[in-house]
């Protein structure tokens, strides 16, 4: 009587169920007392979507997770219609993968300028913009203000702060046609510092 056999996995599915480390960017939670939600239950409506190792950084939303990557591709939707559902508003999420984040990180144009760390901000796409979109963006929209796209990020160097330029999130979104999220570089950095291993 024959062996059975064991299904053995391609080069290709082994590749796509490799579990992988994903940080989410929420947007415009826990502003001014607005769409409060609390991390210990943004962490449980991660783990419910199917992530594991999940953490939290600050009361902004940014949260650290590894899951394969079939399912972080489910992960903004599941999350975000999960807050409808549980808090009534919806809540853009923006996703990274760690080695992203980690080339967002060494990518700053601003650094060459020796601009203020304080100063600088990484506005994050959910979706490519077009060049001729980009193109179309005003230099001197926000006097002051400077920023660089590069692929789904836009690197901003706000020596005023944010409260008072007009490089906002409504005017990113509404001209390039996509959601964006801003941090500012600390959170960047140590976001990053949260997607490696420990121990």
């Amino acid at each position: 009587m024959p062996r059975p056999t064991k299904s053995v996995p391609t080069r290709r599915d082994s590749r796509s169920n490799k579990v992988g480390t994903y940080v989410a960017l929420l947007r415009g939670i826990n502003v001014g007392g607005k769409n409060k939600l609390h991390m210990p239950d943004l962490a449980a409506m991660f783990t419910e979507a199917g992530c594991t190792d999940v953490r939290t950084y600050i009361q902004s939303g940014n949260v650290v997770f590894s899951v394969a990557p079939k399912t972080a591709k489910r992960v903004p939707d599941l999350v975000s219609r999960r807050i409808a559902d549980c808090f009534g508003y919806r809540v853009p999420v923006v996703l990274r993968t760690a080695d992203e984040l980690k080339k967002v990180a060494a990518g700053n144009p601003f650094f060459e300028s020796d601009a203020d760390a304080h100063s600088l901000h990484v506005g994050f796409l959910a979706d490519l913009p077009t060049p001729r979109d980009v193109a179309a963006l005003d230099p001197k929209r926000s006097p002051g203000d400077s920023f660089s796209v590069r692929g789904r990020e836009v690197y901003l160097c706000l020596p005023n702060g944010v409260a008072g330029t007009k490089l906002t999130n409504a005017y990113f979104d509404s001209k390039l046609g996509t959601t964006s999220t801003i941090r500012n570089w600390r959170t960047v950095l140590r976001l990053l510092e949260l997607t490696k291993p420990t121990g």
